[in-house]
């Protein structure tokens, strides 16, 4: 239907004359026709279908839809639906204005019994209305399908979803739709790594032909580059990890539009030991002795001669005083190929005695204490941060915490122990 409606006048009109007057009303509301693919299942013998999306993607009326194609399909079914609550089961589930009474087409229209909990179907299908807060009330029941709606919010989701899926047994093959905004929950990184389990991901924006601009507008100008904004928005899941040195919540806290009047800037450099990333992270130090991260530059996988022309790139543009490179792999060879592409360049070789975390935590104190700002987000940056944990290890994406390396090199020089600030001060061109 999107594709329709941004067709020339003309060529729209031709499809649509293609199709016989009867039948325009039809596929006007027919949801194979309305749907964005990622609001359709998906291929496979998939046993959960695991949606993750931004608030307004859709998820409620691609449950909604599902449910209404199965109950079709397979007479006398039983499907259980469940809430955060009961009143969100009914309020979103079942009466909202993407919900199962409004999207059923002609003879398909299902009936609410209040006083049972139940919805129930012309060919005999039913389903039954699940709170999230009553975990046993799963314990018995069997389904031959559930729908389990923002089962993030859930208060005990372990709890019910095992107590679900013990009752998922009626049919040849039971399944289950999950349509839920991420939250950084341990249950739901499991739930999503598990076996059979088809993972579709989308954000607000997707949906932004059935939005209102004012509403986009606002969120963006709202919650574009935070951590909220991209789980909320985007419908990425976040972590948080017990232990870690950052938080997504701290580096929220540092976030600053500009930089202000700065006396040093620095590069910091972690060069690969191999063909893997290279971090390459530029910040600078202001007369208060605030630092700002000012860019990342890393690349995830590049030989020698392009993760150097990076660095070399990355100084010139912020007008660096020194570039400053961890050599313990590849020592006076990782200066000289940085001098190969730019002769002039400011190096300072730094070597690693201790592990990246045990590096990264005098500087976690810095942004503890205040002296450290973002311009910006820096997303896979801030991922790699927050992986990092105290005490030793890793646990954040990739192998190895490239970006969050150079960008502890370049703290590390610039407000602890490095070369003290001078009088001059600079303003950084854009």
């Amino acid at each position: 239907m999107e594709r329709l409606v941004r067709l020339p006048h003309a060529e729209r009109a031709r499809i649509l004359e293609g199709i016989a007057p009867e039948r325009r009303a039809g596929v006007a509301r027919d949801w194979r026709w309305l749907a964005r693919p990622s609001q359709l299942p998906p291929e496979g013998d998939w046993a959960v279908w695991l949606i993750l999306a931004g608030r307004g993607f859709g998820k409620t009326r691609t449950g909604a839809e599902w449910v209404t194609a199965q109950a079709a399909l397979h007479p006398g079914a039983r499907f259980a639906l469940v809430g955060p609550t009961a009143h969100d089961a009914l309020a979103v589930m079942l009466e909202g204005e993407s919900g199962l009474l409004v999207v059923a087409p002609d003879g398909m229209r299902p009936e609410w019994r209040a006083t049972r909990r139940e919805v129930r179907w012309p060919n005999g299908a039913m389903a039954s209305l699940v709170s999230a807060v009553e975990p046993d009330s799963l314990r018995g029941p069997q389904f031959h399908f559930a729908w389990c709606d923002e089962i993030a919010a859930w208060p005990k989701p372990a709890e019910v979803w095992a107590n679900l899926r013990m009752g998922l047994r009626l049919g040849e093959r039971p399944r289950a739709v999950v349509t839920t905004t991420p939250r950084p929950l341990a249950f739901l990184r499991q739930l999503q790594a598990g076996d059979g389990v088809a993972v579709t991901r989308g954000s607000t924006f997707d949906n932004r032909a059935n939005l209102p601009p004012a509403f986009l507008a606002d969120v963006h100008a709202a919650y574009a580059g935070t951590a909220l904004g991209r789980q909320e928005l985007l419908g990425e899941l976040l972590e948080d990890r017990e232990g870690a040195l950052w938080s997504r919540d701290g580096l929220d806290s540092c976030r600053v539009a500009e930089a202000p009047e700065l006396r040093r800037v620095v590069v910091g450099v972690d060069p690969p030991a191999g063909p893997g990333g290279c971090g390459i992270v530029v910040a600078g130090l202001d007369a208060a002795g605030v630092a700002y991260v000012l860019a990342d530059a890393s690349l995830s996988a590049a030989p020698p001669e392009t993760w150097a022309r990076a660095v070399a790139s990355a100084r010139a543009r912020f007008e660096a005083d020194r570039v400053v490179v961890e050599t313990n792999n590849g020592g006076d060879m990782v200066e000289a190929t940085l001098r190969a592409v730019d002769l002039a360049l400011p190096v300072k070789q730094v070597k690693a005695s201790r592990g990246k975390s045990a590096r990264a935590e005098p500087v976690s104190a810095l942004y503890a204490a205040g002296r450290v700002r973002h311009v910006g987000m820096f997303a896979e940056l801030e991922d790699e941060m927050c992986g990092l944990m105290l005490g030793g290890g890793y646990v954040g994406p990739g192998s190895s915490p490239d970006r969050a390396d150079a960008l502890v090199w370049a703290l590390t020089d610039l407000m602890l122990g490095g070369r003290k600030a001078g009088p001059g001060v600079r303003v950084l061109g854009h």
